[in-house]
């Protein structure tokens, strides 16, 4: 499944979306960092559930299709209970800059300032494409080990959970088209390419600028040795006098579900 529409607090159309001339492999980001557990300082950690329990609760969370689901000898219900590796954001530092997207883009005028210093970039592997008249690519990637996330092979092999990806770009008026996504699915070697998706969305140019405008993307039957989600968008600057004007991007997800 693909969707492009409209933030949703503003109207205005969008043209069709086009797939951008894009190389079948993906380019090679840093290996990703391990998972570390979220941690809140000051609260006393919640009483772990028994083993029947974790069960109980997760299938009834999950959902997965029969109501049950077999796990290897090495996992069991209570560490998958802590993992959560289904139905959440695998992606670290989502909304960098902290922007909500139920109100239009806060007005920003250009800046000589570096991305990094704008908001909290963690787990982004970031460089810039040059572009002719004033215009280049930010470039932001991660690429999300499953099986680091609690994910297993039997799981992702045999019941073939549904892989979403989803983003949402600002309608900054830079150019025709101020945004791509695109997404590997990736087999241990984090290089054959098992499935992949890309976008290029072009907005219509009516309604107000600075509206928020949803990407998604959902990966169903995927076939069996996915291990890696390599996730890479684009957004558009240009130069102007004073400094760089962007396109702003947040509240991008990669998420693993048996439901949509």
């Amino acid at each position: 499944m693909e969707e492009v529409r409209e933030g949703p607090e503003l109207g205005g159309g969008m043209d069709e979306p086009v797939s951008p001339q894009e190389p079948a492999s993906p380019p090679p980001p840093p290996s990703p960092p391990s998972p570390a557990a979220p941690e809140t300082p000051g609260l006393p950690a919640p009483e772990s559930p028994t083993e029947a329990h974790a069960r109980q609760l997760l299938l009834q969370e999950w959902a997965p299709p029969g109501g049950s689901l077999e796990l290897p000898p090495r996992l069991t219900w209570k560490l998958l209970f802590l993992r959560r590796p289904l139905y959440r954001n695998l992606l670290r530092s989502p909304n960098p800059e902290g922007i909500n997207i139920y109100e239009p883009a806060p007005p920003t005028g250009p800046t000589q300032q570096p991305l990094e210093a704008l908001g909290n970039f963690r787990g982004w592997h970031i460089r810039t494409e040059k572009l002719q008249q004033n215009l280049s690519w930010t470039v932001k990637q991660q690429c999300v080990d499953l099986l680091a996330e609690g994910l297993w092979e039997e799981l992702l092999d045999d019941e073939q959970p549904r892989i979403t990806v989803m983003d949402w770009f600002e309608d900054s008026r830079l150019d025709a088209c101020v945004y791509e996504l695109h997404v590997w699915l990736l087999a241990a070697d984090r290089s054959t390419v098992i499935a992949q998706h890309h976008v290029a969305p072009r907005t219509s140019g009516r309604g107000p600028p600075g509206h928020w405008i949803q990407v998604s993307h959902v990966f169903r039957q995927y076939g069996p040795g996915v291990r890696f989600v390599h996730f890479l968008h684009k957004t558009k600057n240009r130069m102007e006098r004073g400094g760089l004007r962007r396109t702003r991007v947040t509240d991008s997800s990669v998420s693993v579900q048996f439901r949509e």
